[in-house]
């Protein structure tokens, strides 16, 4: 089992430092931000871009893998977006994961002045833009049009570090998508479908229970394109619909044995805040993943 942290972009660099070397210290493996240009209670608060804030993380740390979880069409095009994580991962040594998601219907889909695309636009959208994103970060010179994004001689010297390219880590839900992961995704990406109903996230059986069913579609999409289904890793981020079990070491040794029992390789949890969302008890969450971390991998 591999260990990842979400840091929100919510602090100048000069607070935020601290949590991304923390976090190094701590023995995550990965840390990642989210990608958005405002996103729910922060609309009107301190929010910073994703890929300065994965720069300055770079320079800051040695060891941990760095991402965007995730990074959508509701603001991007293909081709900035593969120059940017280029040059991220040629400062950060070849660290870099680009996790690509389908966007949703928040801030970030109508910014740039347009209307908020149909679920339908949405999906056709999220597949060009993993293809092309496939393609540029394999391919030094391109020209490729599709319905809704195009390139033409693009040039993407000198590459990615990390060859053939960087990892791609494909969120996806429905069979569309989860096709898409098998065909381009080196990890790939659920928060788990829906809630408890309560409000409150899921248990780790009942979390593992819904992931497990999931995986199953996800194993079939591998499976249809000739894909050997452990080929492809299989990243939970928890704290909206899955509970983490940050309340108590004993708690998250047991949450997370659910999820390693179903086959899921990557377990992501967020840095707590004081308040909601992902408010938790900081102390608390270095004891765990100080004396356990180790214990669990």
């Amino acid at each position: 089992m591999r260990f990842g942290v979400v840091i929100l972009p919510e602090l100048g660099w000069a607070s935020s430092e601290q949590r991304w070397r923390k976090a190094e210290e701590l023995g995550f493996e990965h840390a990642w931000t989210y990608d958005h240009l405002a996103w729910r209670s922060f609309r009107d608060q301190a929010w910073y871009a994703a890929i300065p804030t994965l720069t300055a993380a770079a320079a800051a740390t040695s060891r941990l893998r760095l991402g965007t979880l995730v990074a959508s069409p509701n603001f991007r095009h293909p081709l900035p977006f593969a120059k940017d994580l280029i040059a991220l991962d040629d400062i950060s040594g070849g660290r870099v994961i680009a996790g690509i998601g389908a966007g949703g219907t928040g801030f970030d889909a109508t910014a740039l002045g347009h209307p908020a695309w149909s679920p339908a636009e949405r999906a056709e959208r999220f597949a060009e833009f993993v293809t092309l994103a496939d393609l540029l970060l394999r391919q030094p010179s391109l020209t490729w049009k599709g319905r809704y994004y195009s390139v033409d001689e693009a040039r993407t010297y000198p590459g990615c570090t990390q060859r053939p390219r960087l990892p791609l880590a494909i969120a996806a839900h429905g069979p569309k998508a989860m096709r898409l992961a098998a065909q381009h995704g080196d990890i790939w990406v659920t928060l788990g479908g829906v809630g408890s109903g309560s409000g409150e996230p899921l248990g780790g059986a009942e979390g593992a229970a819904a992931v497990a069913a999931q995986m199953e579609y996800l194993d079939e999409a591998c499976q249809s394109i000739g894909r050997g289904p452990a080929s492809l890793r299989r990243l939970v981020l928890t704290g909206l619909t899955l509970g983490a079990g940050l309340t108590s070491p004993e708690a998250f040794r047991d949450t997370v044995g659910h999820y390693e029992a179903v086959g899921v390789t990557d377990f992501v949890v967020h840095w707590p805040r004081p308040s909601d969302p992902y408010a938790g008890d900081l102390a608390m969450f270095e004891r765990i993943f100080a004396d356990i971390i180790e214990e669990v991998r």
